[in-house]
């Protein structure tokens, strides 16, 4: 592609794109499809000879924007929050244009040290104290399974060479995301050595439940080492007792890891820094600003206060990738199980410096504050009843019914493809889960969907 074609291309792409982000609405949130439509209209093999870039692009536009599911649309309320803002999208679109790979300092030391910069800065902004490591990671999935092998480490040196003692177990909660058991699948602890404790009224990991699950195991001559606790559980948002669940690791020596991925972000806000008290004596904890912090996909947060731990877990260096200035620089290889890293902390940068924590603090309060509109609203609905608590911008609600009469409420609402919402089981029941998060999430977005649930309730 000669310089010029391609300068072409990249307006006509950048112009789309600003209309995009400028006009979602215009798009349905989730499209008319069924599996294997979109692989039915493109060719069975890549072509011989190249093609035009306005060929491309035009099947673009044809073919794969409405075949997509627009996470980035102001009215998507499914899963959680998912916003990719201009300034993050900008850092994005360099950080490609660069291709850095920051496998040790010299292949990159502008990725190394932007890294190690951001990640101050969001440590700051979380409260944590200044002895926290921080560094980046895809998801949250790679984030706690990253914790479990240094709490692994920490339990059991041996393991690293020699595999994984039989008898180690882990704790969480029975309403933690489900990439607590895969962390114990992929570090070779297995499923039948998680041990899921039971939650209260609200959802929240019962202490007590806890102790008893520990001296249990220990009396059977297992090794307890590692314990999660969840700040904004998947399914109700609901925030685990952090300070009481780290004062029992720290009885029984078990590592703690605090899965915040969702709801750590809202502790830039001075009223909501409460959810991650008794973090600062947690072992590690991460949070995604590929969530609720504005930050296109991927960026989890991976923050510790036991580096050295998790470096001794995974540091592993070929004498091709030794360099003079190992002993003197950071090499983030060391403290992953991936090598090869990209330069996520570009787009970070950028949403940072973009927003500022005022202005970053003022859409989560807005968010947060939508959220508390529509559990307001849903309380006064006498047809529908809010099944947890809304401590932060994702409403857990049903319609007084059976499951089949919400499923298809629910089924009724995304065809319309005017909303995306998602559900969730709690105590028994199907329950319906509305998400409010986006950085171009209007009242009247809020207001819309919450009346056309209500016209299409039975």
């Amino acid at each position: 592609m000669q310089t010029e074609d391609f300068r072409s291309a990249a307006h006509e792409i950048v112009d789309w794109i600003a209309d995009y982000l400028e006009n979602p609405r215009d798009l349905p949130v989730l499209p008319d499809m069924q599996p294997g439509d979109l692989v039915s209209r493109l060719p069975g093999s890549a072509p011989e000879q190249g093609e035009p870039m306005g060929r491309i692009l035009e099947d673009f536009h044809k073919l794969i924007v409405p075949a997509v599911t627009h996470w980035n649309h102001p009215r998507f309320m499914a899963y959680f929050p998912s916003s990719a803002s201009p300034p993050g999208v900008l850092g994005e679109m360099l950080s490609a244009a660069l291709n850095t790979n920051a496998i040790v300092w010299k292949s990159s030391p502008a990725n190394t040290e932007l890294e190690m910069v951001t990640m101050g800065w969001l440590r700051q902004w979380l409260g944590l104290p200044e002895e926290f490591f921080g560094i980046i990671y895809d998801t949250a999935s790679v984030g706690t399974m990253h914790a479990i092998a240094a709490a692994r480490e920490m339990a059991d040196p041996e393991a690293r060479n020699k595999g994984a003692t039989r008898g180690l177990t882990l704790y969480a909660s029975q309403q933690a995301h489900s990439s607590v058991e895969k962390g114990a699948i992929a570090v070779g602890v297995g499923r039948e050595n998680v041990r899921k404790i039971p939650a209260d009224a609200e959802f929240r990991m019962r202490v007590d439940a806890l102790v008893e699950a520990i001296e249990t195991d220990r009396k059977a001559g297992l090794k307890p080492f590692c314990v999660v606790a969840t700040v904004g559980t998947t399914s109700s948002t609901s925030v685990d007792p952090v300070a009481e669940i780290v004062q029992v690791a720290e009885k029984y020596g078990l590592w703690c890891h605090v899965d915040a991925a969702y709801a750590g972000a809202a502790a830039i806000l001075p009223e909501c820094r409460w959810i991650l008290q008794g973090a600062e004596r947690a072992h590690s904890l991460v949070v995604n600003p590929h969530k609720w912090l504005l930050t296109p996909a991927d960026l989890s947060a991976f923050f510790t206060r036991r580096p050295d731990i998790l470096r001794r877990a995974f540091t592993l260096v070929p004498e091709y990738l030794r360099t003079s200035q190992d002993g003197k620089a950071t090499n983030f290889m060391d403290y992953s199980i991936a090598m090869g890293r990209r330069f996520r902390s570009l787009k970070l940068w950028f949403v940072m410096r973009s927003y500022g924590k005022e202005g970053v603090a003022e859409i989560l309060r807005r968010h947060i504050g939508m959220g508390q509109r529509i559990a307001a609203a849903v309380d006064a609905d006498q047809r529908f009843e809010r099944v947890s608590p809304t401590p932060f911008s994702v409403v857990c609600f049903r319609y007084k019914g059976s499951d089949e009469e919400n499923r298809a409420l629910l089924d009724r609402v995304n065809a319309t493809g005017k909303t995306f919402l998602s559900h969730t089981e709690l105590n028994g029941r199907f329950v319906i889960r509305f998400a409010i998060g986006n950085v171009g999430t209007t009242q009247q977005d809020v207001d819309e969907i919450w009346s056309l649930i209500q016209q299409l309730a039975p």
